[in-house]
């Protein structure tokens, strides 16, 4: 089974088992709906958890889990991942893709390859893609309709036009 990372857990937050979630998803609301069932990783064991209250704080996202009250028994989670199985994910719109969809998609300019999607930063107006180029510098490209011409999850490939200056050494 193929298992989909939505958070990492950063910390905890107060004495009640609060949990400060650094989230890898576009959903959270949904994802960390109270009820919800998430599944935490731990040496290769999934183990289910009900999300008990959710928040947004700053730029994390505040969870506990039902039936953990207090720091002690959420405090070794630190560090760990949260995930769901495929079939909780919703249908997108066209030209909407999950992170993991493009995570490991290689971007081409043309014919010349350029590198591979290692990362998604959100930064507000738009995505920025962390794209790994081996033996130089990463590159960071915007998730913009004037850059991304064409993407195709089944192929892996992702076609950019970059704009003059953002691809260098």
């Amino acid at each position: 089974m193929e298992w989909l990372e939505i958070a990492k857990i950063a910390n905890t937050h107060g004495l009640k088992g609060e949990l400060k979630l650094l989230a890898s998803t576009d959903f959270p609301e949904e994802r960390f709906k109270v009820g919800n069932e998430v599944y935490l990783e731990s040496n290769g064991t999934y183990t289910p958890f009900t999300i008990g209250s959710y928040r947004k704080h700053k730029q994390f996202i505040m969870v506990t889990f039902k039936g953990m009250h207090h720091i002690n028994d959420v405090e070794k989670y630190k560090g760990l991942k949260l995930y769901v199985q495929p079939e909780a994910l919703q249908e997108l719109g066209e030209h909407e893709y999950y992170y993991h969809e493009i995570i490991g998609c290689t971007v081409f300019d043309g014919e010349d390859e350029i590198g591979v999607v290692s990362e998604i930063l959100e930064t507000g107006a738009n995505d920025v893609w962390t794209i790994k180029r081996p033996g130089k510098k990463d590159v960071l490209i915007p998730y913009i309709e004037q850059v991304v011409a064409s993407i195709d999850v089944q192929e892996k490939r992702i076609q950019i036009t970059p704009l003059p200056g953002l691809i260098e050494g």
